[in-house]
């Protein structure tokens, strides 16, 4: 295994850079809640930049809340090399979802320059905004914005608080109508690398620091509303009641089984938030709003077990005399990475004398949106007993710089323009 003292990036300053970065929007000893476009999200915004610009990268903020840091190669009509992913945070988050990415990417560029090496291309650093998507309920936004994939209504949609995604990115500092002259140029970006922690316990499970990924498992995420009629908890009988809870807590039982019955299988489905209307200790819930998360690997299995889903909470609505709405917030289908890259990957991780396994991933990231433009690939990092969106969340200092090395002998390759392929069809 590669020793600190031979890796070529500067370790000390990676991390000492996650943990500067970490104090700001710090909750406990070890949390993070830096919500995106939020007055936390801009401070790091603004301390990232500084550090792109001591890269030797210029910088810009997009209109869709994007940090990018340019550093120009010496061949400005080829198509760029991006690396990146985002600083935004869960509101009880951890240090280094997100965060490793965008700092390994800066790390990778600064030795780069450091080494006096210009490379043939471009290469871009890009911190997403809004990947997480707990604030206004619809993840990936910055990604999507620059590359031409938002839809109807995403500056209307509103956080907990009533402010619309249009309100939060004026006050953060962009102008959301420089969007509506904004097209992506096909073919501008040549290929995407993202580091990132695992989120998982495999690599943990194998004793393995870093692992190389093979897809992303397509996310479904729902909002689904059930309504009866509220009355006094002391006098309905039950068989009269229409309990709008009950139905709801059924359907979430029914999500868990549908999601566990194929043993083995990567499907996973989850229940993060609910709320019940009118919230009282003696009053029947009359509404209740909660979210559904469902995702796989394999495209015809998700859609499957979604139609059954559907078909549940359908079957639930009548037994309780509910009616129900589901509104689809995302959809997208399962994602693989490019063999070429996966290729380069390991054939420069056999260079650190690691060999690091395949593995999936269960949470999307901002890889899932470049995947549409250009061929894309992923280096995860052990992540401690797999526990991510939570301040406990932990990757090993060592473990992360092999990452950070990995990427940076990945970047050094292509953007000097010796791993091209033709792009891969994801079908």
């Amino acid at each position: 295994m590669k020793t600190t003292s031979s890796l070529s990036i500067n370790a000390e300053r990676l991390n000492a850079r996650i943990g500067e970065l970490a104090r700001i929007g710090k909750i406990g000893d070890t949390g993070v809640c830096r919500l995106a476009l939020s007055k936390e999200d801009r401070q790091g915004v603004e301390l990232v930049m500084r550090w792109m610009e001591k890269a030797a990268m210029k910088t810009r903020i997009d209109p869709f809340g994007n940090l990018i840091g340019v550093l120009e190669g010496r061949n400005p009509e080829a198509p760029v090399l991006m690396l990146g992913s985002h600083i935004d945070s869960q509101p009880y988050g951890g240090r280094f979802d997100g965060t490793i990415g965008v700092l390994g990417a800066i790390e990778a560029v600064q030795t780069l320059v450091e080494s006096g090496i210009q490379p043939e291309m471009t290469i871009e650093v890009v911190a997403f905004c809004d990947e997480e998507g707990c604030r206004f309920n619809k993840g990936l936004f910055g990604v999507r914005g620059m590359t031409g994939k938002l839809e109807p209504g995403e500056l209307e949609r509103t956080d907990k608080q009533g402010m619309t995604r249009r309100e939060a990115l004026l006050e953060f500092g962009c102008d959301p109508d420089e969007m509506k002259g904004y097209t992506f140029r096909e073919g501008r970006i040549g290929a995407f690398l993202e580091l990132h922690i695992e989120q998982g316990p495999v690599l943990e499970a194998m004793k393995q620091p870093i692992g190389i990924v093979s897809g992303i498992s397509g996310p479904v995420w729902w909002t689904v509303e059930m309504t009866g009629f509220a009355g006094h908890a002391g006098s309905v009988p039950m068989p009269m009641r229409q309990d709008a809870l009950v139905g709801c807590a059924k359907v979430i039982v029914g999500l868990n089984e549908l999601a566990a019955e194929v043993p083995g299988a990567p499907t996973v489905g989850t229940v993060g938030s609910l709320s019940v209307f009118p919230d009282s200790r003696n009053i029947i819930p009359e509404k209740v709003s909660f979210t559904v998360d469902f995702r796989d690997m394999e495209l015809q299995r998700r859609n499957r077990l979604e139609e059954r889903l559907r078909t549940l909470i359908d079957d639930v609505c009548r037994e309780h005399r509910l009616t129900y709405v589901i509104r689809e917030d995302t959809n997208s289908e399962p994602r693989y990475c490019a063999d070429w890259i996966k290729e380069l990957l390991a054939k420069e991780a056999e260079g650190m004398s690691l060999a690091p396994p395949e593995l999936m991933s269960g949470p999307f990231h901002d890889s899932l949106a470049m995947s549409y433009v250009c061929d894309y690939g992923m280096i995860f990092v052990r992540c401690k007993e797999g526990i991510s969106h939570n301040p406990k969340e932990y990757a090993a200092p060592e473990d992360i710089e092999l990452g950070a090395e990995l990427l940076f002998r990945a970047a050094k390759k292509i953007s000097a323009g010796e791993a091209r392929s033709e792009p891969q069809n994801q079908g």
